[in-house]
């Protein structure tokens, strides 16, 4: 079983080391790529104002953050949640930066680099040249971004775990052979083959004898006047005959 931890944050402003605090932390788990429905969602109280461009980017004030927990309390829990994972982040030295200034200030150590799987690395190898923001790759993938009118911790944490599927590949749970939603975006990574069902030059032969037909017929005669089954056709003429 592989866990993963797809995280994000928000931010009193850019730089930690000048004394920036983080102000929310989302966590999303995924088992073997999967989402699983666990997450870890915390607003904090930074101890210091908020910067006009952090609350420009996510809309988080200092009266709404006032009444809530300080890094310290939560500090455990966060830690017991991401433990034993590989953390997923866009950017992931900014969050990082900001995790590690905050461990600090409790005595804990910092997130060891090598479980940190950056998506924006992932993104710019697999796609040279282009942007590679959360809301370009989003674009790129079709995944939905309309709940994303500001920035949010747990939401982008959600976002990104779209995104991070489609960097390794895409989801693969129908192969193509099924046609997409009405209105849906087929998106980029769709072969030509992709957005119909496909069907076999002739149908395989039945395996079924004309004894086991006969068979079946006779239980179904059975079950009576009503029964469900005498609504298809093959099955009536069969017993009837």
């Amino acid at each position: 079983m592989m866990r993963e931890v797809v995280l994000d944050t928000e931010t009193t402003g850019v730089d930690a080391r000048n004394g920036d605090r983080v102000v929310e932390i989302g966590c999303v788990e995924l088992i073997n790529h999967c989402i699983t429905g666990r997450s870890f969602h915390v607003y904090l109280n930074p101890e210091r104002p908020m910067s006009e461009g952090a609350f420009a980017v996510h809309g988080l004030s200092d009266a709404f953050l006032a009444d809530k927990p300080i890094f310290a309390a939560i500090a455990d829990e966060l830690v017991e949640f991401i433990k034993d994972a590989r953390l997923v982040i866009h950017n992931a030295p900014f969050d990082v930066g900001f995790l590690d200034m905050e461990f600090a200030r409790v005595g804990k150590p910092p997130i060891q680099s090598q479980l940190v799987i950056d998506t924006l690395t992932m993104a710019r190898r697999k796609h040279p040249g282009a942007s590679n923001s959360l809301d370009a790759l989003c674009s790129r993938y079709g995944i939905d971004t309309s709940r994303r009118v500001k920035h949010g911790a747990l939401l982008d944490a959600e976002i990104l775990s779209d995104v991070y599927i489609e960097l390794l590949g895409g989801r693969q749970a129908d192969f193509g052979l099924t046609a997409p939603a009405a209105g849906s975006s087929p998106g980029p990574r769709r072969s030509p083959v992709q957005g119909r069902a496909l069907q076999r030059p002739a149908p395989l032969p039945s395996r079924l004898t004309p004894e086991d037909r006969q068979a079946h017929a006779r239980f179904i005669a059975t079950l009576g006047p009503s029964a469900l089954w005498r609504d298809y056709p093959a099955v009536v003429e069969d017993a009837a005959g």
